[in-house]
């Protein structure tokens, strides 16, 4: 068996890495990368993201760019969101799904648009899944229509959070930002370099995620931090991304859940386009219903629903909570869980079993915390 000093020493580490140990940054395993959890503090960090702004080093997710003259009609097979509808500029949060609709993987299709006839695209995937998610889409396009490239060593992505995120990046972009909608995105010029900016983020609230050359990518981060941009890292990510009820794969959505039970439906197009993997049992849950769903959950006091803890209803286990943490922004526990649909109404009363002993829970509406400050699409 591999002893704690091995492991550590067979992550793989992304090229802002030594930034993180210049700033003392606690590390931890991610998905196979080493990468920080924490720089100043997660409560510290949570607080810049919702009420200034944060940055993120997630120049470890999977970032391929495809193109071909029929690239969308190749995509759409692929996902239950119909790609067809998106214009040059706009994006597409979807999920990969297997013949069984369990999700293979979340993922953002960003449409770059058509030249001389050649669609271009590109996708970023899950850190831990970007060879699964590569090799799904290598054996499911057709290769001599489509170009797939793996950019993900060749890049670094950084996330800027929160509603003074524009205000900092704005100042190192020859481009006007203050256009491009959510889920917008364009090629610019940052630091007089060639970048990829699109407005989307995993923290419910206004920022942006770029893309750059590795060298860009330090001075980016250098310039931020010396703004006051707070560094942060995948503790606040998850309780900002918590707050909000977004999925983390891995653990409130994997191979095993369908979208109409994690809650989003709203990706899934039935009605507008053709056939795609695993539709028939999408339409087949959506005329019968599905037997369980993700729900939101809230804990009295300072009891903590934590993965993998169990859901009761009258003394009998009825599901098990997938994510839980105590909300910095409203004070409270919080928690994502699948339970049997006949109990995942609003306002239901449940318990949540934790170190033996049952304590009182209630369902309530997601997102948990909803931003005044997100831009619209």
């Amino acid at each position: 068996m591999a002893n704690q000093e091995e492991i550590i020493q067979s992550l793989a580490r992304t090229p802002l890495y030594q930034l993180g140990v210049e700033l003392r940054a606690r590390l931890t395993s991610f998905g196979g990368w080493e990468m920080p959890v924490q720089f100043s503090g997660i409560s510290r960090e949570h607080e810049a993201v919702r009420n200034t702004a944060g940055m993120f080093d997630i120049s470890h997710m999977g970032k391929f760019t495809l193109q071909g003259k029929n690239l969308i009609s190749q995509l759409q097979p692929l996902v239950p969101s119909d790609l067809s509808r998106l214009q040059t500029g706009q994006a597409q949060y979807t999920v990969l799904l297997n013949p069984q609709a369990g999700i293979i993987d979340d993922i953002i299709v960003y449409y770059q648009g058509e030249d001389t006839g050649i669609q271009r695209a590109l996708i970023i995937v899950n850190a831990a899944t970007t060879g699964k998610d590569k090799a799904w889409l290598l054996q499911h396009l057709d290769l001599d229509e489509v170009q797939f490239q793996d950019i993900s060593p060749d890049k670094v992505l950084i996330a800027v959070q929160g509603p003074k995120a524009i205000k900092y990046l704005q100042t190192l972009v020859q481009e006007d930002l203050q256009p491009v909608k959510a889920f917008g995105h364009l090629q610019a010029t940052l630091l007089g370099k060639p970048a990829f900016i699109a407005r989307t983020g995993y923290t419910g609230e206004d920022g942006f995620e770029v893309m750059v050359d590795p060298d860009v990518g330090v001075e980016l981060w250098r310039k931020l931090y010396n703004a006051g941009v707070i560094p942060a890292g995948l503790g606040a990510r998850d309780t900002l991304r918590l707050e909000a009820a977004m999925a983390l794969y891995g653990q409130d959505i994997d191979d095993t859940t369908t979208p109409l039970e994690a809650g989003l439906g709203w990706l899934v197009h039935l009605d507008t386009k053709g056939d795609f993997i695993g539709r028939a049992v999408l339409a087949q849950q959506k005329a019968d219903g599905v037997q369980r769903r993700l729900i939101g959950l809230q804990t009295q006091g300072r009891n903590i629903a934590r993965h993998g803890y169990q859901i009761l209803s009258a003394g009998k286990i009825v599901g098990e909570v997938t994510s839980g943490t105590l909300s910095p922004t409203l004070g409270y526990p919080i928690a994502l869980a699948y339970v049997l649909i006949q109990l995942a109404s609003v306002g239901q009363q449940l318990e949540v079993e934790i170190r033996g002993k049952a304590y009182p829970a209630v369902v309530v509406k997601r997102p948990f915390y909803r931003s005044k400050n997100r831009v619209t699409n």
